[in-house]
């Protein structure tokens, strides 16, 4: 049995438990089909998913999600990587998220402070493994979060240890404690 290239790479990102929503897309480098014809998110949306990218991961020594224009990148994602159901799935989600977040809270989740905008997104997380449907995009949110964050410049130059000019292969190095990933 012969195997091409791309089978390869769908077997490793499922054995290594890449379950990214879109996955299939970027490996196949085909559109989804079924897709939101003229899915538009606007001004405020992508202000909150700066906000929600940077809860997720906040500024620290390194800058956030949200220095990285994350918002923007989700969007590009959701709109030219997922699928018609999942695209209805990503939209309704965020539009729970705004709206029970008001209910609880009182406030905006823009206008939340860090710690409020936490402890929801980690119910949120819980609540999705407790098998509730509508939290599932927590999971979009993360997946995404972290793809954009750690493929942006922000994130590969100065979170992740980057080498622009490797020299040998080297196939196992040994990181000591408090040294950063090698970005690839």
């Amino acid at each position: 049995m012969s195997i091409n290239r791309r089978d390869a790479l769908k077997s490793m990102v499922l054995m290594m438990g890449g379950t990214m929503v879109g996955s299939t897309a970027i490996l196949t480098g085909c559109a989804p089909e079924n897709q939101i014809e003229g899915l538009n998110f606007s001004p405020e949306d992508i202000a909150l998913l700066d906000e929600i990218g940077d809860t997720i991961i906040p500024d620290t020594d390194t800058p956030g999600a949200k220095a990285t224009e994350i918002g923007a990148f989700i969007v590009m994602m959701v709109k030219d990587t997922y699928d018609g159901e999942n695209q209805k799935a990503f939209v309704s989600g965020i539009n729970s998220l705004r709206s029970n977040f008001k209910s609880e809270n009182g406030s905006s989740f823009e206008d939340a402070s860090s710690e409020d905008r936490l402890a929801f997104l980690n119910k949120m997380k819980a609540d999705a493994d407790a098998g509730t449907e509508e939290a599932k995009v927590i999971y979009m949110l993360k997946d995404l979060t972290v793809l954009g964050y750690f493929t942006s410049e922000i994130g590969a130059t100065q979170a992740l240890n980057f080498v622009e000019v490797p020299g040998r292969y080297d196939g196992c190095i040994p990181l000591k404690d408090g040294d950063k990933a090698y970005a690839i």
